[in-house]
Order: structure tokens, then C-alpha cells, then sequence
């Protein structure tokens, strides 16, 4: 089944992480018992073997049970009862009376007589004894450098079992009790961990397009969560502006299109009213084409926008003298400034070539003489110059027009974008041309920049990579 609770699946992992990391501690502390069980017990049968060794020193009196006892004590810590004790010639046989109290002989192994033959302790686990294994320890006494004696001692390991199950039921009441502990803590644990998140998922609920202006509230802890809150809240800052953005596109848009729609509909109107003689159809006509075209203008300059915006602007890309592209844009110009009574001239210039769409930077150069020609009152200069900057081409369209101020800078490249200079004076256009002019520059690996003084004119700049 799927756990769809971000709560729940934290809690279930920390409890499946804390059950692993208490049954591997449960594991260690189980092996570290027994092991050090077994060498403590060890190192008690060899104390007490090497006593024993000494005080025989070859085959004297057998030893007294008392004595026996209280070198086990001495090791020990106690005289157990389970303990095993004999002192045997140096061929294995017994020696009488030098048995322990119990009528169970303790084996001779092959290997423990081998090693005792060569003067080596042997410690072996013997099977059978009793119920539980019993450790023995053979050790050989010698004297003048020869095996005279072989003493075996031996201790049940009942109490090392007994202790290692004593810690096994332990463990098992405390490991579910633990579980549940951790499972509750980490419940809560979560919930407090994640209680921003509910937070902010009610926020978000209540923000809607027309409510963008809401905003997630931050703890101050800069953690991962306050940082989540302030990457969302620029995130809806951006929505916010595009929104905005959008609204006001649509409305510009809009009223755009609305004059020439209107004007096109009351004149076809006005046609279709009363019979009039054919140079007044052709007039009429000839304003409707007109209103025509300003619209497919527009409707132009906003496809082409669209498509900048989305990266999927279409360009013919190949090699464009610069120097040759200037002079077509300012004979193609130099009606329109006449018409205009202003001058229309080209400065210096040099001969650069860059990658990209003819069509488009043509339109880009014309779109800013446009605008420098539209904003500068008769009698006036537009001049054109070219030159490189190191690894880009600059072309520069300097007016001596009305100019901007600098709020107005900062929004002369935003669309339907209008100076109120050029709204007071009655100057046509959508307000798409700079905007557009900018796309292409971006489009190009470019860019556009403006420097005016209101009353003394403006220089627009399009930076282009040179091609190597």
C-alpha cells in the first residue's frame, strides 16, 4: 500500500532505521558478551591451572578438595560447583584421588595430549560433560625441563549461557518498548518538522490569479523550509509581474486593435449607407486598406514577439555585411526622413560582417531610424555610424529629438511603451517597435543600449558578435 503522508513515511523510515540500528547493536553487544564471557573465563582457568602447576611440581601428595576450592575462589570470585579438576601422569593416566568431585572423567583429546607433549597449554570445549559444554584447559607441569604432570581444569559454561539468555529476554522487553517510544517520537518529531509545510499549503491554497499579492511566512531559522518559502515567494513574485504584465499586454493589445477596427467598421459602414459614385468607394477602400495593413502590423509585431519569448523565433542564418545592410536601410529611409525635413545621414563606417538573419536585422535598423526619425522635429539629424568593439559590432542611430528621461529609459523597450512626449504630440505606432528591435538583438547574441538627454536627442546602441 501506498503511504501518501510525507509524516507518515518519515516516521516508518526512523522506525525501520532505529530497529535496524538496535538489532545491530543488539547483535554486537550479544557477541561482545559472550566473547568477553569466554576470555574472562579463560583467563580464570589459566590462573588457576598455572597455581596448580606450581604447587604439584611433579607428582607429590594429591591436592585437598579445600584447596582446590579456594584457588577457584581466588579466580573466580566464588567456589562453583560445576568446576572440574585432574591431575594426570604425563602419559594421560590418572593420578589417584587427583580427580574432581564429580565421577565424570574429563577427556584426554589427541590434540591436548600432542600439545602437551611439546610443553602447550591446550583449551578445548568438551561435549557431554553435563548439559552444558564445559571448557577445559590442559596444562602441562614441568620440571627439569621434562612433562612430569598434566593438569586439566574445567569450568560449565552454564553461567555464560545463562547470562546471554538473561540479556536475549532483555532485550526482548525493551526492543518493542523502544519501538513504540521511537515510532510516537518521531511522529511528533515530524509533525513539528512539518508543520511550515501545512502552513504553507494553506497559503498557496488561498493564492489565486487574482490574488498573487499573498505571500509564505518565513520562520527566520533559514533552514531548508525558509528557503523553500522565499524560493516560492520569488517564484510568485515573477507570476505576480507576469500576470500583470499580461494584463496590461491584453489591454494595450486590445485598445490597439480597437481604433483601426473601429475606424475600418464605421467606414465600410458609412460605404454601404447611401450609393456613392466610384471615387468615393475608391477613397473609402484605400482608408480601409490602410487601417488594414496597421492592423496586420500589429498583428505581426506581436506574433513575432510571441515567438522570441517562446525561443522559437524563426531565423535564415547566414553571413551579413554589416556596412552593406546600413546603406540599403538608409536608402530605404531617405524618403521617409525628406518627407519629414529631417536629415538623414550615414557617419563613419566600417566594413563588419556577423551571423544572422538578414531579413530580421534589417528590420531592427529600420524600426530604430523609425523611432529616431519619428521623435525628432524638423530641421533635425538622424545619423547612422558602425564600427567594432573588439569582438562585437556596434551600430549606433543618433537623433537630436526630443529625448528621454530616465524613468522613461528604464521603460522604452517594454511593449505598447509609449513616451509622453509622443503621446502629447500625437505620434502614431503601437509602441512595438523598440521591443521588437530588442528581441531580434537578443535573438542575434545582442543587445541594445540607450543614452538621451531630454531636449538634446538619443543614441540607441545594437551590440552584435562579430563573425571570426
Amino acid at each position: 500500500m501506498l503511504i501518501r503522508s510525507i509524516r507518515a513515511r518519515l516516521t516508518l523510515w526512523y522506525t525501520l532505521l532505529l530497529t535496524l540500528t538496535f538489532l545491530l547493536l543488539g547483535g554486537t553487544g550479544y557477541g561482545l558478551l559472550g566473547y568477553t564471557l569466554s576470555r574472562d573465563t579463560d583467563r580464570a582457568l589459566k590462573g588457576v591451572a598455572r597455581v596448580l602447576a606450581e604447587k604439584a611440581g611433579g607428582m607429590g601428595a594429591p591436592f585437598l578438595p579445600s584447596e582446590v576450592d579456594d584457588i577457584f575462589r581466588r579466580f573466580f570470585g566464588f567456589s562453583p560447583l560445576d568446576r572440574y579438576f585432574e591431575r594426570l601422569g604425563p602419559l594421560g593416566r590418572t593420578s589417584p584421588g587427583e580427580r574432581s568431585a564429580g565421577s565424570t572423567k574429563i577427556p584426554l583429546s589427541p590434540q591436548a595430549r600432542e600439545n602437551a607433549a611439546k610443553g602447550i597449554p591446550t583449551f578445548e570445549t568438551v561435549e557431554g560433560l553435563e548439559k552444558y559444554p564445559v571448557r577445559v584447559l590442559t596444562w602441562p607441569v614441568k620440571n627439569a625441563g621434562r612433562v612430569v604432570n598434566l593438569i586439566q581444569v574445567g569450568m560449565s559454561q552454564e553461567s555464560l549461557y545463562m547470562a546471554q539468555r538473561r540479556f536475549l529476554l532483555v532485550m526482548a522487553a525493551v526492543f518493542p518498548i523502544g519501538l513504540l517510544l521511537a515510532g510516537g517520537g518521531g511522529w511528533l518529531l515530524a509533525r513539528r518538522a512539518l508543520r511550515p509545510v501545512d502552513q504553507m499549503v494553506e497559503t498557496t491554497r488561498r493564492i489565486s490569479v487574482e490574488h498573487l499579492a499573498g505571500r509564505l511566512e518565513t520562520t527566520g531559522a533559514n533552514d531548508e523550509l525558509d528557503r523553500l518559502a522565499q524560493t516560492l515567494n520569488k517564484m510568485l513574485e515573477r507570476l505576480d509581474g507576469a500576470f500583470n504584465e499580461m494584463r496590461q499586454f491584453s489591454a494595450d493589445a486590445s485598445h490597439e486593435l480597437q481604433t483601426p477596427l473601429t475606424i475600418l467598421k464605421g467606414e465600410i459602414e458609412v460605404a454601404l449607407r447611401t450609393p456613392r459614385p466610384p471615387e468615393e468607394y475608391q477613397r473609402i477602400l484605400e482608408s480601409a486598406l490602410e487601417e488594414i495593413n496597421r492592423i496586420s502590423r500589429l498583428v505581426e509585431g506581436l506574433l513575432l514577439l510571441a515567438r522570441a519569448d517562446a525561443g522559437v523565433l524563426r531565423m535564415d542564418s547566414r553571413r551579413v555585411d554589416l556596412e552593406q545592410l546600413l546603406e540599403e536601410v538608409y536608402k530605404q529611409s531617405r524618403i521617409l526622413a525628406e518627407a519629414r525635413r529631417v536629415r538623414l545621414r550615414i557617419a563613419s563606417v566600417q566594413p563588419l560582417t556577423v551571423q544572422g538573419d538578414p531579413e530580421l536585422l534589417r528590420r531592427l535598423l529600420l524600426n530604430l531610424v523609425d523611432n529616431g526619425m519619428k521623435y525628432t522635429p524638423s530641421g533635425g539629424e538622424v545619423t547612422l555610424s558602425l564600427k567594432s568593439d573588439g569582438t562585437r559590432a556596434s551600430l549606433r542611430i543618433a537623433d537630436t529629438g526630443i529625448g528621454l528621461s530616465p524613468e522613461e529609459q528604464e521603460q522604452i523597450f517594454k511593449r505598447f511603451y509609449r513616451a509622453a512626449a509622443a503621446h502629447s504630440g500625437g505620434e502614431g505606432g503601437a509602441g512595438l517597435g523598440l521591443c521588437i528591435a530588442k528581441s531580434i538583438a537578443e535573438a542575434h547574441g545582442g543587445k541594445i543600449e540607450v543614452e538621451s538627454t531630454p531636449g538634446r536627442g538619443s543614441t540607441f546602441t545594437v551590440r552584435l558578435p562579430l563573425l571570426a
